[in-house]
């Protein structure tokens, strides 16, 4: 089989690159003709653990290419999938589709000029993977069969659902697939494409167009819904006394919740979560259905974000005039160099404009972060981050952050403080090293003093 990607972006990237694995051939297309020569000598825009290798085995043995030329890489398909961005617009937070309906035209301009498919009768799959609104894709096959003769394209949805930083694994072992189509020659072509899942007994979810575009809107924003309950819940364990890492054990072990994204941090920021609760409410808008819960939820992360920085600041004792702040992690999660709405670029704009210095270090993130944030020190490693800073703070829980060099990190600090928003630390192997301990929903009292100071017990034979 023969597909076309039309973007070169993270999505249309990763799901090029893993359809060529299938032994689909696969041709990205991008108007940026930098971009795809760049791709051509197998330099990858985006860091993607394990993207790099897949794209260079799979590009040499033939099933995967790059080009700017449009009409050539859909003459021929069985399926061209539109991957392009949809940003919010600014100012309703409306998605952008102005990439994805452009797009369209293009690929309806191409096959009407071109000849009929080789190989695959005369019928080619338009597929939208992009994340879209409910409608997108009744409009996109409106452009379509305004410039093609009825028979010639049938059109489908299929969103992604790719985590950063372990999208390939996502791609080859996914919880499931969803195939948005009215028509029994689309869902024939991608079930086709999808039949290495099938092998695996992947679950497959075919239904109507709109249904699967509301899918995708829906699991985000029910994911981010979990997020902000469980920081929610962080605030009132620290109130009460409670440990919330304790709570989410609790209630994730019930089968109705689950045990993922219950993990307290600083908010929820990436290119997914934040857009596309903010399209889904503008959706229920126009709809005259508003979603309370997601428009609040919107409104909780940000807030949060912002509040983060007092936190740090109440932390190194009220004011940071004249302060150094030692930071570690500035992407929106681990595994990415992604910036996105990373609560990175709230808190820290805040304690600069409080008056702290920030020295950082980010195992990727740094080149993107140096665009945005350009008045930080960025440091070569961690370590050096924390030479005379009067205060250590953890964004991003990369795994590199994970073991340090406790007594090393003490005798570094100016003052052995450090905040931990992403709860990496077990507050008593913090207190034994000496540092004043700052976590996350847990409360740092008497019985972490007392753990971190007694000896440990003595064997008992059992039985």
């Amino acid at each position: 089989m023969r597909i076309a990607m039309i973007g070169t972006g993270y999505v249309g990237l990763v799901s090029g690159a893993c359809f060529s694995e299938f032994g689909v051939s696969v041709t990205c297309v991008d108007k940026d003709a930098g971009k795809i020569e760049r791709l051509k000598r197998g330099e990858i825009p985006i860091f993607e653990p394990g993207l790099e290798q897949l794209v260079a085995t799979n590009a040499a043995a033939g099933r995967l290419s790059f080009t700017t030329d449009l009409r050539d890489a859909v003459t021929g398909a069985d399926a061209v999938f539109i991957a392009v961005g949809t940003p919010s617009r600014r100012g309703d937070g409306h998605a952008d589709l102005s990439y994805v309906f452009a797009a369209a035209e293009e690929i309806a301009d191409a096959l009407a000029e071109g000849s009929p498919t080789q190989g695959g009768g005369e019928r080619t799959v338009i597929v939208t993977k992009s994340t879209v609104p409910v409608g997108t894709g009744r409009r996109v096959e409106r452009i379509l069969r305004n410039k093609l003769p009825h028979g010639r394209v049938d059109v489908a949805s299929n969103p992604e659902f790719l985590r950063e930083g372990s999208a390939i694994q996502d791609f080859m072992r996914p919880d499931r697939v969803v195939i948005g189509t009215e028509s029994e020659h689309a869902r024939g072509v991608l079930g086709t494409l999808y039949r290495p899942l099938y092998l695996l007994e992947t679950p497959v979810v075919f239904t109507t167009l709109e249904s699967a575009e509301l899918i995708k809107y829906a699991a985000n924003a029910f994911l981010a819904t979990k997020i902000t309950f469980i920081n929610e819940i962080a605030d009132l364990c620290e109130a009460v006394g409670a440990d919330v890492q304790d709570i989410a054990r609790g209630i994730g072990l019930d089968g109705r919740i689950g045990r993922k994204f219950l993990h307290a941090g600083p908010g929820f920021g990436g290119s997914c979560f934040p857009k596309d609760c903010q399209a889904l409410v503008r959706t229920a808008e126009i709809a005259k259905t508003p979603l309370s819960i997601v428009d609040t939820v919107l409104r909780v992360n940000d807030a949060r974000k912002r509040r983060m920085a007092d936190r740090i600041a109440a932390a190194c004792g009220g004011d940071l005039a004249g302060k150094t702040l030692a930071v570690l992690g500035l992407t929106f999660k681990p595994n990415t160099d992604d910036m996105r709405d990373s609560p990175s670029l709230s808190i820290l704009p805040a304690l600069r404009e409080a008056g702290a210095t920030i020295r950082a270090f980010d195992p990727e993130g740094m080149e993107e972060a140096r665009k945005l944030m350009p008045d930080l020190t960025y440091c070569d490693d961690a370590y050096g981050a924390m030479q005379g800073a009067d205060a250590l703070v953890l964004i991003t829980e990369w795994n590199a952050f994970r073991a340090l060099d406790l007594h090393r990190v003490k005798g570094l600090l100016r003052k052995p403080v450090v905040i931990d928003l992403r709860n990496i630390y077990k507050p008593d192997e913090m207190i034994a090293a000496g540092l004043t301990y700052h976590s996350i929903g847990r409360p740092i009292g008497q019985r972490a003093v007392e753990a971190a100071t007694q000896k440990p017990p003595g064997l008992r034979a059992i039985g």
